[in-house]
């Protein structure tokens, strides 16, 4: 049986060659995502001491504690230190060639000036000595095309910019300082200033010669008492390490959910080419078993062969992965971020891509492997698809009925759910009925679907549909691998496109003004807020903001914005909000008896309640431990009289009556120019700033689940080919009774493309449902979404489908037009 099985393969190399794509595309998924995070750790190994190279030990404060210039006298002052210094580490900004700020966080650190302790690398120039020198990042440094010797103008916390000289430039790509911001170095005093710190997030140590690490961290932390913690070197790097590691872990184990899709559908791949191939090789199947061989002997010789098909795909999946891991890093670098590292392959990489390749396509292969066997030799003799024309189960056609109603009223209910699990139990019941159900539901659309190309077609296209429906189970299987990508891709699509039109009309409800002026990574300055306030080019200035107190969500509103937030207003009058009043919501004012007239008391001051409304007033971030809907609204003023302390990250501005657009955009400008932890910008901007992270989501979401979709039109390309090497006569006997080659080419494509199709409607409709119930879900839990559908995307999916299965059917095609009518008619 072992020769026989080796002959076998030899045979059939090419009907396996096809089968083994779906495998080799799916591991190499798999291993290019191991090679690019290994990449990653093993930079992330050799940069974890980056910063720490020449930290012999290190002081950190503990709870409430701040480490000031005392803190650090002492530590210089310990027998053994060298050289001690404070670090400190925060946020600024700083302004760009063009004057406005660079975008992104930006990290403010303080840079050692004693030589025993700078671990940085100076790609040019050299690092700050003094007050007043600054350096930066190479990215921001080439972005910018700052020189050498000139002056930046760097700021942050309520101070306006101030001018330092770029003495050098430092290489912090692919390091914990890497945040995709600027980087920017100052001298300890600086970053304090710049930071508004108010103490030193650490104190580096440097030891004496002679003076072991060990001994020197249990000098320093007698020194510095019980108040504060002390590491040693090698406590700092495996903090360091851990902090990276467990970010690179996180990125592995999304990229690994996208490859298990892959593999799912590869494995749907796989099981459907071997039923076809063991339909076809029935007969030789039937003549071992008349010779002496047992079922046994057969399924074993199946599952050899795809012991062996798996193993080889899988090599050949590892290699491809190479590859594919340039291709994920060069989408990373496209999308801003770039990963530190080139793809590395290890044995365990290859001895686990291999082992999953494997262990799919013999598991993908079980089942074909069983039934194919189970066929008795007279049968298989007398009809060589004899199993393959069986109607599929009533059990199996019921189960699946069930399982779609099932799902479809989970689907439903999704916006009465408390919990997301019904939304996901929805789409898991759905797809199972898809899958279940397949062999009645496909070739019913097919039929409804090829019914236009029919009546345009003719009789080609009549017999495309025959072809396509003539074995249920063989197009649902192609149709159903399909389902799974399309699926995710238009969830995922539609979604994206919900969230950004719901971002879109929050803006639009919650700002109402012309322009914003956005923090950068930080809170607004002070001393920019009263700019804006006393400019009188500006007739509005809101600076939205919340806190909590006595588990009530107290938030600030403007009565001329405040409107376009609300569902209703119960009673009352929001425009007479001002001084002294207040805003309730209708859970509160219930819960506490508030009306029109009574009083709220809030942070020990009383308010009179103007109005009792009903929906949202001001920000409404997600509050642990506030009831929904507790929430009260105070003017600007009294909020920022109540509440000091409370920053605010935007500012909304409107021009004032009689001031053009472009003058008050001129003085927004020149207000902003000063501090570059901030940034204005009008409200389509803002729009655009917010929903850009949906778009570089979804594209890379998208990218991700593009090989599981090429993975289902190979398996369409599969069914094709091996359905045409079936057909061989049929064929043969349509071309002798006058069907040209053009006509064979057609309908060849017709029922690629139908295959295509069905799989890809069925995709989007899930997909969409899915989706649907998602923002139903969250619309119950208090949400305000709505369903948008890109109906363009999702005709271009349907679109990209049916001209990648007309390419599919390329070869196939070929392959029946090449072979001689005569010889064709010879086939049996």
């Amino acid at each position: 049986m072992l020769k026989l099985t080796l002959a076998s393969l030899r045979a059939h190399a090419l009907r396996l060659v096809l089968s083994s794509l779906a495998i080799v595309l799916g591991v190499a998924f798999i291993a290019g995502t191991l090679m690019v995070t290994d990449g990653m750790r093993a930079a992330s190994y050799a940069k974890a001491g980056t910063f720490d190279r020449h930290t012999d030990a290190a002081v950190y404060p503990a709870g409430q504690s701040v480490m000031d210039e005392a803190t650090l006298s002492r530590v210089r002052a310990t027998n053994g230190v060298r050289a001690a210094e404070g670090e400190v580490s925060g946020s600024g900004g700083v302004l760009g060639s063009n004057g406005r700020p660079v975008l992104g966080y930006a990290v403010v650190e303080s840079i050692p000036v004693d030589p025993a302790l700078q671990s940085y690398r100076v790609a040019r120039g050299r690092l700050p000595m003094r007050a007043g020198e600054a350096v930066l990042d190479t990215r921001t440094v080439d972005k910018q095309h700052f020189t050498l010797g000139s002056a930046v103008r760097i700021g942050g916390g309520d101070r306006p910019a101030a001018g330092y000289t770029l003495v050098g430039v430092v290489d912090v790509a692919g390091t914990s300082k890497d945040v995709g911001g600027p980087f920017i170095g100052l001298v300890a005093a600086d970053a304090l200033g710049v930071t508004g710190a108010k103490g030193y997030d650490r104190i580096v140590v440097a030891g004496s010669p002679g003076v072991s690490r060990d001994a020197l961290a249990k000098r320093v932390a007698v020194a510095v008492g019980a108040g504060l913690t002390v590491k040693t070197h090698q406590q700092v790097l495996d903090a360091n390490l851990k902090d990276a590691v467990r970010n690179v872990a996180q990125f592995n184990t999304v990229l690994l959910m996208f490859a298990a899709i892959s593999v799912l559908v590869a494995a749907f791949v796989i099981a459907n080419t071997f039923t076809i191939v063991l339909a076809q090789r029935a007969r030789e199947t039937a003549l071992l078993r008349l010779v002496g061989a047992t079922r046994g002997q057969a399924f074993r010789s199946v599952l050899l062969e795809s012991v062996a098909v798996g193993l080889f795909a899988s090599l050949a999946g590892v290699a491809v992965g190479a590859a594919t891991a340039m291709g994920m890093q060069a989408l990373l670098r496209t999308m801003g971020q770039p990963m530190e590292g080139g793809p590395v392959l290890t044995l365990s990489t290859v001895v686990l891509s291999v082992g999953i390749g494997t262990v799919v396509t013999v598991g993908a292969a079980v089942v074909p492997a069983w039934r194919g066997t189970r066929v008795p030799p007279v049968a298989a003799l007398s009809d060589a698809a004899v199993e393959m024309a069986r109607p599929p189960a009533r059990v199996r056609l019921g189960a699946g009925a069930v399982s779609l109603a099932a799902g479809a009223a989970a689907i439903g209910y999704a916006g009465k759910a408390t919990s997301i699990a019904v939304v996901g139990a929805g789409a898991v019941f759905t797809f199972t009925g898809v899958v279940l159900f397949g062999p009645v539901l496909v070739p019913a659309l097919v039929r409804v679907l090829g019914w236009p190309l029919r009546r345009v077609l003719g009789a080609t296209a009549a017999i495309a549909v025959s072809n396509a429906v003539r074995n249920p189970r063989r197009i649902a299987a192609t149709a159903t691998a399909l389902v799974i990508g399309i699926g995710l891709v238009s969830s995922f699509v539609v979604s994206a496109q919900s969230a950004k039109a719901g971002i879109e009309r929050s803006v639009d409800r919650k700002v109402g003004a012309d322009y914003l002026v956005v923090g950068v990574g930080t809170a607004l300055p002070a001393p920019l807020v009263d700019d804006l306030r006393h400019r009188r080019e500006f007739g509005l200035v809101y600076l939205p903001r919340q806190t909590v107190t006595d588990g009530v969500e107290v938030t600030s509103a403007h009565p001329a914005l405040v409107g376009g937030d609300l569902k209703r207003v119960v009673e009352g009058d929001v425009r007479a909000l001002g001084a002294g009043t207040a805003l309730v919501y209708g859970p509160l004012a219930r819960a506490r008896g508030l009306h029109v007239g009574s009083t709220a008391t809030v942070a020990g001051r009383a308010f009179r309640v103007v109005a009792v409304v009903e929906g949202t007033t001001g920000p409404t971030d997600p509050i642990e431990n506030v009831p929904p809907g507790y929430r009260i609204a105070l003017s600007d003023a009294d909020f920022s009289a109540a509440f000091p302390d409370v920053p605010a990250v935007t500012a909304a501005v409107n021009p004032a009556a009689g001031v053009s657009r472009q003058r008050a955009q001129d003085a927004l400008d020149s207000i902003v120019a000063k501090y570059p932890t901030a940034n204005v910008m009008d409200r389509a901007a803002y729009k655009k700033m917010l929903t850009g992270t949906v778009d570089m989501l979804l594209a890379f979401v998208t990218a991700l689940l593009g090989l599981a979709v090429v993975i289902a039109l190979v398996g369409v390309a599969n069914t094709l080919t091996l359905s045409v090497v079936e057909r061989t006569r049929e064929n043969g006997v349509l071309r002798a009774v006058g069907m040209t080659a053009g006509r064979m080419r057609a309908m060849l494509a017709v029922e690629a493309v139908l295959m295509a199709l069905v799989g890809a409607v069925l995709g989007v409709g899930l997909g969409t449902a899915v989706s649907a119930a998602a923002m139903n879900f969250l619309n119950g839990m208090g949400g305000e979404f709505t369903v948008a559908v890109p109906w363009g995307r999702l005709g271009l999916i349907l679109g990209v489908a049916a001209v990648a299965a007309l390419a599919a059917s390329v070869l196939p095609a070929r392959r029946a037009v090449r072979r001689p009518v005569v010889e064709a008619l010879g086939v049996e």
